[in-house]
């Protein structure tokens, strides 16, 4: 059965053409279609603009560069009840939609992710960095957090969760981890699921950059830094247990950060 919540899809993109080509075609296998793609270009010197309106993506700019800019950017512009989000180099297997949104008939349920598989790396490989990596980023954050956290590649959220820490993410700030940001800025009795049969395939190209790596770190540490007391775990599991779970407020008006502008988007015929 389908989600009768509507979903856009935003990705993030710069200069990766190539996989942004797979990961919209993996879209367009979908059991359960998105109602909207949207793009979001960061000043891309190659081709990556012309594959997603060939798409039929709805193709934004943004000039800040930076992941945070560029996703903040898409999350403002989509019309969707439910905003799925995946980098330009995720593959999504043929029922990601249609698994992702059905998590949301819980109406306590305000955030769905699950974590990512290497590929191009070798068996051996990619089951090492799966444990190093990936399920260190999971068992990690969830200590630090008290709750799962949200996994950039392959993540959905309510639209309405958007709207109501939008003036919160740091978006403008480029050594800050976007996807960690939005973790944190979550309200700790917003409840995020965690579905490990929820799997993305992403490129394997990242780890095997060392220095690669060492930035990672410095941006998840610096997220937790400009984040302040909203970082910090026990209060969050205090506020937990005093509140227990609960839904997203309605936002009636948004937050006043620059809105798409006109002139941003270039809508494509379907």
């Amino acid at each position: 059965m389908h989600s009768p919540l509507t979903v856009t899809v935003v990705i993030p993109v710069l200069d990766d053409a190539d996989q942004l080509a797979a990961c919209l075609a993996s879209l367009a296998g979908q059991t359960r279609r998105p109602d909207e793609v949207v793009v979001v270009d960061n000043g891309s010197s190659d081709g990556s603009a012309a594959v997603a309106r060939a798409s039929g993506a709805t193709v934004l700019h943004e000039p800040l560069r930076g992941i945070g800019a560029a996703a903040s950017h898409g999350y403002d512009a989509a019309r969707g009840a439910v905003i799925a989000r995946v980098d330009s180099d995720s593959v999504l297997p043929a029922d990601w939609i249609a698994r992702g949104t059905a998590w949301f008939a819980d109406p306590l349920v305000t955030a769905v992710t699950g974590p990512g598989h290497f590929r191009g790396l070798g068996t051996g490989a990619g089951r090492f960095w799966d444990v190093a990596y990936m399920r260190a980023y999971f068992t990690l954050m969830t200590g630090a957090l008290g709750r799962p956290p949200l996994f950039g590649s392959n993540m959905f959220m309510r639209r309405t969760a958007w709207l109501a820490i939008r003036h919160r993410v740091h978006r403008r700030d480029p050594m800050v981890h976007d996807d960690v940001d939005l973790s944190i800025q979550f309200d700790p009795t917003w409840r995020t699921v965690l579905d490990t049969g929820l799997v993305a395939s992403v490129s394997g190209t990242p780890v095997q950059d060392p220095w690669g790596l060492v930035v990672r770190t410095r941006k998840a540490a610096r997220t937790f830094w400009v984040s302040g007391m909203r970082a910090f775990s026990p209060a969050r599991i205090m506020r937990r247990a005093l509140v227990g779970t609960r839904p997203v407020p309605v936002v009636r008006r948004a937050a006043p950060h620059r809105a798409p502008q006109p002139s941003d988007a270039v809508p494509v015929q379907r």
